[in-house]
């Protein structure tokens, strides 16, 4: 039998309270929205550890939006090549040209906006609402791998949804005030429990409210 729209939206609010119990942040702590950005450009098919060794490497190198922007496309690329980073070339020029532009059209500032952080080379829907997110805690619903296969194991959203899909979908069953904490609790869960390979499902404590588990 499918489950009404009243029905899913009361369990998604359980999965939602849960997670926040099983997961919890005392706030939601923004950080510095333009190394948020930058992290997030680095991050794109990268592991956390990578990204956060390679970001450290990087803002020491390059400690401020002007060095970034003054330096050359090629010693960029080369710099993320020497640390080994997958698709340097594009990340490379992404940074580069993000880092001029928001010095040159934005004066130094990152915007607000999820329509003008799109604009920026290199930021899609999950960087932009990332930023947002990460950077100026505005509530958002960044989409990466492990929202997208949770909500689709939970039921929350039809398995051939793309990621946009299921962004629009999550913002519909949650509140608002609830959007900065789904990222990070859902990414927290899917790498402890919630495995792409191997669920631990005898574990989770979302197993009850699973069509997963209890088909």
């Amino acid at each position: 039998m499918e489950e009404d729209l009243s029905s899913l939206r009361s369990r998604t609010l359980k999965i939602v309270e849960i997670l926040k119990r099983t997961y919890p942040r005392e706030r939601h702590v923004s950080g510095d929205p333009y190394r948020t950005l930058i992290k997030c450009i680095i991050s794109q098919r990268n592991r956390d550890e990578v990204t956060e060794r390679v970001a450290e490497e990087l803002f020491k190198r390059y400690p401020t939006i002007e060095d970034i922007a003054r330096t050359s496309v090629e010693e960029m690329q080369e710099f993320l090549r020497s640390l080994k980073v997958g698709l340097w070339r594009s990340k490379g020029r992404w940074i580069v040209e993000s880092s001029r532009i928001i010095l040159e059209r934005y004066k130094g500032r990152v915007p607000d906006k999820f329509e003008e952080l799109i604009k920026l080379p290199g930021i899609g829907r999950k960087c932009a609402n990332i930023v947002l997110a990460y950077g100026f805690g505005i509530p958002a619903i960044p989409v990466d791998t492990h929202v997208n296969r949770i909500s689709k194991r939970l039921g929350l959203v039809p398995k051939d949804a793309s990621p946009e899909e299921v962004e629009e979908r999550l913002k519909q069953l949650i509140p608002r005030e609830e959007w900065l904490y789904v990222n990070h609790a859902m990414v927290d869960h899917g790498k402890r429990i919630c495995r792409p390979i191997k669920p631990r499902c005898d574990e989770c404590p979302l197993k009850d409210l699973c069509p997963k588990v209890n088909t």
